[in-house]
């Protein structure tokens, strides 16, 4: 992606002046100032399939990142109590500003020894199963529960087939449209397929500047389509997954602003915003009556496809 290389040629230039000018203590703010017009110019340019390559920055912020930045006294619990663990998906109980909550995580992984054991956040059946636990928690506990999404895609191997990945989906997607408790999910990532929508039916989805959602990735539609995968970016833009097409047709209810290169460029104040964003809309949401919450997400999503023929 040769303008993503260029803004990232642009960020190193203007750390290289910004060390100069504090080591010999000249002034070099002038120039700080027009490499980063420069670099914001380019930024407001890059097309929906540079912005793909964005959410998949493997320096960008990960689900275990934004545990331990925005929730507090986290424990995590195991286990889908009918074949085993799936480390893809985390699930646990959390205190987010003071108030307990459920939080369920898609986890890609950092390096390529936690990608391989977290099979590089491609959730199994037993993962999507031990989130329906934790909701069906949540909901017993009165706790709400909170999403983050980060996913290529369910595992599509013919294991996870034999233990029932289409119905373990299909069945947290009837259980979330019934839940009654709140339900915040937020992109951070990728948000491919069933494979997000299975912790996705929210009361309030948020998504990320740079991160998208989609019935599939750019490569996949353009290997359906076309034959050939080299048409991802066409794919990308006929998709319309970006954050702007998905608030535009109401899809998404609130866009979380990244940084100029995207999140992993200030991850702490990116995570920040997140956290701030969660508390208002747990906020919009308090007082709500198991009647009144139900019956708001039920509104939301009939909305969804809605269309006028002239």
């Amino acid at each position: 992606m040769d303008v993503l290389r260029k803004i990232e040629e642009i960020q190193e230039q203007i750390d290289r002046f910004a060390r100069l000018a504090r080591d010999e203590r000249v002034d070099a703010s002038e120039v700080i100032s027009a490499l980063k017009e420069k670099q914001i110019k380019l930024w407001k340019d890059i097309n929906d399939w540079e912005r793909v390559a964005v959410a998949r920055n493997s320096e960008r912020p990960r689900a275990v990142d934004y545990i331990g930045r925005i929730f507090e006294d986290f424990i995590e619990l195991h286990g889908d109590r009918c074949y085993g663990d799936d480390k893809a998906m985390i699930a646990g109980l959390a205190k987010f500003n003071g108030r307990g909550v459920v939080v369920l995580a898609q986890e890609k992984g950092g390096d390529t020894s936690e990608r391989l054991k977290r099979n590089f956040g491609m959730p199994h059946p037993e993962g999507y199963r031990k989130a329906q636990r934790l909701m069906l928690l949540a909901q017993k506990t009165r706790k709400p529960v909170i999403c983050l999404i980060d996913t290529p895609g369910a595992f599509p191997g013919i294991e996870a087939e034999e233990r029932g990945q289409g119905f373990a989906i299909a069945s947290n997607l009837m259980v979330m449209s019934r839940l009654k408790t709140p339900i915040i999910a937020v992109i951070i990532g990728e948000g491919a397929s069933g494979g997000a929508l299975g912790i996705g039916v929210a009361d309030r989805l948020v998504i990320l500047e740079n991160s998208w959602f989609s019935v599939i990735s750019p490569e996949g539609c353009s290997a359906i389509l076309w034959k050939d995968a080299s048409k991802a970016e066409i794919a990308a833009k006929a998709l319309k997954l970006t954050s702007k097409n998905l608030m535009d047709m109401g899809i998404v209810d609130m866009v979380v602003e990244e940084p100029v290169g995207g999140a992993h460029m200030d991850s702490v104040g990116t995570m920040d915003r997140v956290g701030r964003a969660i508390k208002a809309l747990l906020a919009d949401m308090e007082g709500l009556s198991e009647e009144e919450l139900l019956r708001q997400r039920y509104e939301k999503y009939r909305r969804m496809g809605k269309h006028t023929s002239i």
